[in-house]
């Protein structure tokens, strides 16, 4: 025991040199990355179309997990399954130096794809309940798989450029929000060499083939749902003074959550409060004793998201007091399916972005807004140890499509929409390119 701990101490005050070195150095302009030969491009293409033509759901991603271990262990990497689930890491070693982490997701959309790509998605399969619905890769993970196993390859071909070790992990259940915690949860960073640095890039499909986006700090949000039901006392629809109408009720209570953002939260703090559901009742002339509302919660810092939380409870209680409803049928509130904010870490992100800009110019690495979509990426930097992280975004829009939206006025397709559908080759090259030089950068040889 005592002798890890040496090894751990050893290995940070190595890692703690390197960072400072390349944060003030700027090691990035030495990185060099070949191209992957043509053969090599054609089966990561063939292999996109395949990831494309048969995506699983989150939770699901039984075949897809299973291909991308077999193309990691044809490569030679030291592979293991069933991490947290359907997860995969893959560990490649190349001497002493830091370790970079670098993930992908698997999973699909419950989309039926109307691209009429050659190649389009046809799987349905049936929900839990029943119902059958398509599977679509609509927000780009297939890129994302194939660009992991492109820059394994490339990494490999280039490592006499680079020292230290590269654990490639990819993640099920992005889309659900669980995937990234199942894998900690199962000993990620307990099992495996513990990164100095976790990257990832997603598509970014408002952007053509050619241009990076990135965001220091505050990326992407606090995304939580709520679930609130309002109780009453129900009734016949001519006696409404013998009721306690929750449907009533719920509408005080929308309107009064309207005043959270615009009154409660300060100005200069991002915050999103959305009712996206709202059922109750049976028949025009019954008043429910019950309604069920569902929303949407979405802020940058953990201190708005707590807020946020206790004055939407504040208000439901203080509405069915007003409406001389007893304690027992006060709201009934719960949170679930929380996905924390994603911070790109700003001087990881400034020593990653410095090498782009040299290796594509400064016009074509581009500094974009935050948004208030989520992304459990944010759970590999949350842990105790609070490693750095970065998410680029790849742009993926053919470009000649792009100017011709651009000249209409009208934004191309966005990520899971059915009819999202990224121009994968040069979008593969770029994105294999890309990814390789963020790694290369971490890991150059002094």
């Amino acid at each position: 025991m005592l002798r890890n701990s040496l090894m751990r101490l050893l290995r940070h005050s190595w890692s703690l040199l390197f960072c400072l070195t390349i944060w003030n150095g700027g090691l990035f302009a030495q990185v060099s990355v070949e191209p992957l030969s043509p053969e090599a491009l054609q089966k990561l293409e063939a292999l996109y179309k395949h990831l494309h033509q048969n995506p699983e759901l989150s939770y699901y991603e039984h075949n897809t997990a299973a291909r991308l271990a077999q193309e990691m262990r044809t490569l030679g990497l030291e592979v293991t399954e069933g991490v947290g689930g359907t997860g995969v890491v893959a560990v490649l070693k190349n001497g002493e130096g830091p370790t970079v982490m670098v993930r992908t997701d698997m999973d699909a959309l419950p989309i039926i794809e109307k691209t009429g790509a050659p190649y389009a998605s046809r799987v349905r399969v049936k929900t839990q309940s029943g119902e059958e619905v398509g599977v679509m890769h609509a927000c780009g993970h297939d890129i994302h798989m194939t660009v992991w196993v492109g820059t394994a390859k490339k990494l490999l071909q280039e490592r006499n450029r680079w020292r230290g070790t590269v654990v490639f992990i990819a993640q099920p259940a992005e889309e659900r929000g669980g995937g990234a915690k199942a894998m900690l949860e199962d000993g990620l960073y307990e099992r495996f060499p513990l990164p100095d640095y976790v990257i990832a890039l997603h598509v970014n499909s408002q952007l053509p083939v050619g241009k990076i986006s990135y965001v220091p700090g505050y990326a992407m949000a606090n995304v939580e749902s709520m679930d609130i039901t309002v109780f009453g006392k129900g009734g016949h629809g001519a006696y409404p003074h013998t009721t306690i109408d929750p449907i009533v009720l719920s509408a005080k209570i929308i309107m009064n959550l309207q005043t959270i953002v615009s009154r409660e939260i300060a100005p200069i703090d991002p915050a999103v409060v959305t009712v996206g559901s709202i059922h109750g009742g049976t028949k025009h002339n019954i008043i429910p004793d019950r309604v069920h509302m569902q929303l949407t919660l979405r802020s940058y810092s953990d201190e708005v998201r707590h807020a946020l939380v206790d004055k939407i409870r504040r208000i439901c209680k203080g509405e069915a007091i007003a409406a001389g409803l007893p304690d027992s049928l006060h709201p009934v509130i719960t949170t679930s399916e929380f996905t924390p904010a994603v911070y790109n870490d700003p001087k990881l992100v400034q020593t990653v972005v410095d090498a782009f800009k040299a290796r594509y110019g400064e016009e074509n690495v581009l500094h974009t807004k935050p948004v208030m979509g989520g992304e459990d990426f944010s759970h590999y930097g949350r842990t105790k140890e609070r490693i750095p992280i970065f998410m680029f975004g790849l742009g993926v829009v053919n470009p000649e499509f792009y100017e011709s939206c651009q000249q209409q006025g009208i934004a191309p397709p966005s990520a899971h929409s059915p009819f999202f559908l990224p121009d994968y080759k040069p979008s593969i090259r770029m994105g294999i390119d890309a990814m390789s030089t963020a790694v290369m950068t971490l890991l150059h040889p002094q």
